[in-house]
Parts: C-alpha cells; sequence; structure tokens
C-alpha cells in the first residue's frame, strides 16, 4: 500500500470510530444462483480500521470501518468531523475503498465492510459515491461478503432504495433522542426527513422481503448519541422503542457522547459514565427480548434515570419484590424471564428439564451462571428463599463488581 493511501486511511479510520452502528447481525451469505462469478466470489458473512463485529450466535466477524471522506457541509455540534471542526481532512476516491476492501479480504483482515461519509457537495452526490463502492465490489469483483451502507436521510429516495440493493444492511442515524436536542445541536438536520427516510426504508425492506427479492435483507439499524444533551435514560428508551415498533429496526446502537475540541456551549465539559451506555444497551435488550415497557424499566431507576451500579432487571425487580419469589417449576417463561441472573436460553433449558423432574437448584446451577443473582427470587423443589427477598441489604449483596459488564 502506498503512502498515500496509508495516510487516507489512517484518517477516515479514526474519524470512523465514533460510529457504534457496526454489526453484521442478521447477514446471510448472498446467492447470486444465475451467476457464475457467485461460485467463485470474495468474502462470505456465514461464518488499521478494522473492527469487530458480533452475529447473534456468537460468532466474531471483521469488518474494515471507514468513511468515505470527513469533510462535512454539516456543522453538528457534537461531531468531530463538522464543518467547523479543526481536523486532519482526508478523502478516499470510491476506486481506492473497493481496492482496501478486496485487498484486506485476500489477505483475511476482514469479512467485510461498514462505510459512512461526511456529506459533500450534495446528499445526493456523496449518497452515489457510497452506492457506486458496493456496486463496483457486488458486480466487478464478485464479492459475497457483508456491506453495511450508512445512507443519508436528505438524499433522493430512489439513490436510498439503490443502496438497499447492494448492501445487506443500511442505517440512518437517528443522532439524538429528541427532536429539541437535535434542533440545538444539529440545526441542519431535520427529525421529519430522518423518519421518513426510515419509514420509506422500512416499506422496502417489508416489501422485498413479501416479494423475495433482494434489499437490504440484514434490515435497517441507527445510532443515537448518549450524553450530548440532557436527555434521559427514559428519553433514549421511549425514542428506541417506537422506533423498533414503527420501523422494525434490528438494533439501536448507542453511543456515549466524547467531548471534542473546540467544543460548542452547548454541550456538556465530562463525558457520562461509560457504564450508562453499558445499562441503556442491557435495557434495549429488555425492550427486545424479554417484554418489558419503557415504563417498567424506567421505574427502576429514579428521575428517568437507570441506577449505574445494578442491572435494570435487578433495579426492576427490587422495585417488585411483592412478585417474588417464584417457583421454578411452574412459573411461566413469562415470569421466569423477569428473574434476576436467568437469560432467554436459561429460561428455555428450564421449561425443557421440568417437563422431566421437579428441579432442584443443583439443576438450575448446570443451567445457569446467574444462580448468584436469582437465588432470593426463586422457589425450587429444594429451595425457599426464606425471607431473602424481604432482606434490607439485598440490593448491596448482588451489586456487580464495578469491572464486570454481564448480561442478566
Amino acid at each position: 500500500m502506498d503512502e498515500a493511501l496509508t495516510k487516507k486511511l489512517r484518517i477516515l479510520a479514526d474519524a470512523a470510530k465514533y460510529d457504534a452502528s457496526c454489526a453484521s447481525s442478521g447477514a446471510k451469505r448472498r446467492s447470486n444462483d444465475a451467476s457464475p462469478a457467485d461460485k467463485a466470489g470474495l468474502g462470505s458473512t456465514t461464518g488499521m480500521g478494522i473492527c469487530h463485529a458480533y452475529t447473534p450466535d456468537g460468532r466474531c466477524v471483521s469488518l474494515l470501518k471507514i468513511l468515505l471522506t470527513n469533510y462535512c457541509l454539516f456543522d453538528c455540534a457534537y461531531c468531530i468531523n463538522r464543518r467547523s471542526s479543526n481536523v486532519k481532512r482526508a478523502r478516499f476516491r470510491t476506486e481506492e475503498v473497493v481496492q482496501l476492501t478486496v485487498e484486506f479480504y485476500k489477505r483475511n483482515y476482514i469479512e467485510g465492510l461498514f462505510l459512512s461519509s461526511g456529506i459533500v457537495r450534495t446528499p445526493n452526490d456523496t449518497m452515489e459515491q457510497l452506492i457506486l463502492v458496493a456496486k463496483t465490489l457486488r458486480q466487478q469483483h464478485g464479492f459475497r461478503g457483508y456491506i453495511h451502507l450508512k445512507t443519508i436521510p436528505e438524499a433522493d429516495p430512489w439513490l436510498i432504495e439503490q443502496a438497499g440493493l447492494w448492501a445487506d444492511r443500511l442505517s440512518i442515524n437517528i443522532e439524538l433522542p429528541t427532536a429539541q436536542g437535535l434542533a440545538r445541536l444539529a440545526p441542519e438536520k431535520n427529525e421529519t426527513t430522518i423518519a421518513t427516510a426510515m419509514g420509506q426504508m422500512h416499506e422496502r425492506i417489508v416489501q422485498a422481503r413479501d416479494e423475495r427479492r433482494h434489499f437490504s435483507p440484514a434490515g435497517q439499524s441507527t445510532q443515537m448519541i448518549v450524553g450530548a444533551d440532557d436527555s434521559t435514560d427514559a428519553h433514549v428508551l421511549k425514542t428506541s422503542d417506537s422506533l423498533y415498533r414503527n420501523y422494525a429496526l434490528k438494533r439501536v446502537y448507542y453511543s456515549a457522547f466524547s467531548p471534542i475540541p473546540e467544543a460548542s456551549a452547548h454541550l456538556p465539559l465530562k463525558p457520562p459514565p461509560l457504564q450508562r451506555e453499558n445499562r441503556l444497551y442491557q435495557a434495549d435488550w429488555l425492550l427486545r427480548s424479554y417484554g418489558f415497557s419503557v415504563e417498567e424499566i424506567a421505574a427502576g431507576g429514579e428521575n428517568g434515570m437507570l441506577p449505574l451500579d445494578i442491572d435494570p432487571k435487578l433495579a426492576w425487580a427490587l422495585k417488585n419484590r411483592d412478585r417474588f419469589p417464584v417457583d421454578i417449576n411452574t412459573a411461566d417463561r413469562e415470569m421466569l424471564l423477569r428473574v434476576p441472573g436467568l437469560g432467554s436460553r436459561a429460561v428455555d433449558k428450564i421449561l425443557s428439564a421440568r417437563r422431566h423432574v421437579a428441579l432442584r437448584m443443583e439443576d438450575l446451577a448446570r443451567l445457569t451462571t446467574g444462580l448468584k443473582r436469582a437465588r432470593a427470587f426463586l422457589v425450587a423443589a429444594d429451595h425457599t428463599p426464606a425471607g431473602l427477598i424481604d432482606r434490607l441489604d439485598l440490593r448491596e449483596q448482588l451489586v456487580e463488581p464495578a469491572a464486570q459488564l454481564s448480561l442478566f
């Protein structure tokens, strides 16, 4: 790789690190049955700028994560690449991104590409360049690896539709939890424009799925910056819940605000605790997979903020002690999912095992690693918590070590 390209890669890979919405979950290996190039194509999603993402079954995949350029017409206060920012600038040519992707794949460095960009000239021009990269990889190089394109809501809807023909996943950043925050910190962006683009993308994805044709098969996702404005965790989760319900997003990603040089006076001087980001991800999981409502999750904290010392499921359980303990041998799945320490896989194993035998605590120890947290909330064939649930110091007994960021 020549020195000029290496310099660009260093700048534009570093500029892309603030985008959290980088994952290949839900993507399947592309198949073009009519194309001979498919059988000899590059890349697979089954199985400097390189990031690691995880699929739902726990596999780790490596992606080249870069910006096409960090020049930008917009001046969003929270963005390091904003128009008024004094940072080193660079711009890839589309053929350079294609070259990097193919060469990195052949060296077994990556399995896919995550490509975003600042907006230059016009939104349409930038969107066309992003599409050209993906189209060239697919058509000229037979690339079958995962491609995630960041789309620009201000671009023509036809261009976004074209992007879905070549990408496995598309995403549009919602940016901030509230319209008020967006108007104050990114006045050149518009909540209605973003929502409209998300809605159009959702319609295309559903239509393509019904017609069994290719269009962004891994769906769409978004990113939300946390801590740049005064939005509470409840505000954040209400926005996420609305996005999941209205647009069937695969994921909402949370990115803790990081102070930037020469920052606007509207921005906080310090970043939020990183633990806040982690608790939001845990709460998001409760929304998507455990049947919790935003109101239930928010009620576990104070003033709309999630507690930092305990996970949101445990916080809810401690606020609802009257619903515990539950009998591991008779409780329904929905209630078992609300027991601290029991994840969905453990609950499914419990439901399967108890059809054959009355479960004891030693059985639970084999089915879950979260028995310490679950013990006070459960009844088993050989165990009754005997007042544990009413202990005043129960919270202190179950607080996670500071370095532990485990899920439920």
